[in-house]
C-alpha cells in the first residue's frame, strides 16, 4: 500500500502545481493546496468523496465542487492519476514520485491488489524497439476474484470501498 508522502515530497508537488496553476492563469487559492496536501498524505486509492469528507471531518472548508475541481487539475499536471476499477466510480491516487504500479481487482468484493513486477517494465521497454513507439505511462488492470472467499464474502457484506493491498516482488 502506499504510504503517505514526505513532508519534502509535499512542499515539491506543492511547487509543480502552483507553476502548473500559473502557467494558465488558474488562481492558486488555499483550498486547492489543501486538496493537494490531503491526496498526498492519504494512504493508497481513494474517490473524491473520500477526500471531502476527510478533509470536512478535519475541520477544513472545502466544497464538493472544489475537489473535483482540483482534482481533474491534477490530473492534467500529472500529480494524480485517474483509475476506473471496472465500476463507474473513479478512484485516484497519487503519481508523482512514486513508483509505476498494477492492478488486481476482484470484480465480487472490489479489493484492489497493487503489485510492482519488474517484467512489465522489461515487456514495456521490449514493445518500444519492436514497435518504434515512446511508451510514456502504462496501466495493467487484472480482474478475477479472490481466492480466499470468507473474506471476500465479509467485504461484499460490509460494503467495504476498495481497499488497497500490497504485495510488491
Amino acid at each position: 500500500m502506499a504510504h503517505p508522502a514526505h513532508e519534502d515530497t509535499i512542499q515539491l508537488v506543492k511547487e509543480i502545481f502552483r507553476s502548473y496553476l500559473k502557467e494558465r492563469n488558474q488562481r492558486q487559492t488555499p483550498e486547492r493546496f489543501m486538496v493537494l496536501e490531503e491526496i498526498y498524505r492519504a494512504e493508497g486509492h481513494f474517490d473524491a468523496d473520500d477526500i471531502f469528507f476527510n478533509m470536512k471531518n478535519a475541520g477544513t472548508r472545502v466544497s464538493r465542487a472544489t475537489v473535483y475541481n482540483t482534482l481533474d487539475l491534477l490530473i492534467e499536471c500529472g500529480l494524480v492519476q485517474r483509475q476506473q476499477f471496472g465500476k463507474n466510480q473513479y478512484y485516484y491516487e497519487r503519481s508523482y514520485a512514486y513508483q509505476q504500479h498494477d492492478h488486481l481487482i476482484c470484480t465480487d468484493c472490489g479489493v484492489v491488489i497493487e503489485f510492482c513486477d519488474p517484467r512489465i517494465l522489461e515487456i514495456q521497454k521490449l514493445m518500444e524497439q519492436i514497435y518504434d513507439f515512446d511508451v510514456e505511462a502504462h496501466s495493467l488492470h487484472l480482474f478475477g476474484k479472490c481466492r480466499d472467499r470468507k473474506a471476500c464474502e465479509e467485504r461484499q457484506k460490509t460494503g467495504d470501498k476498495i481497499k488497497s493491498l500490497s504485495s510488491s516482488n
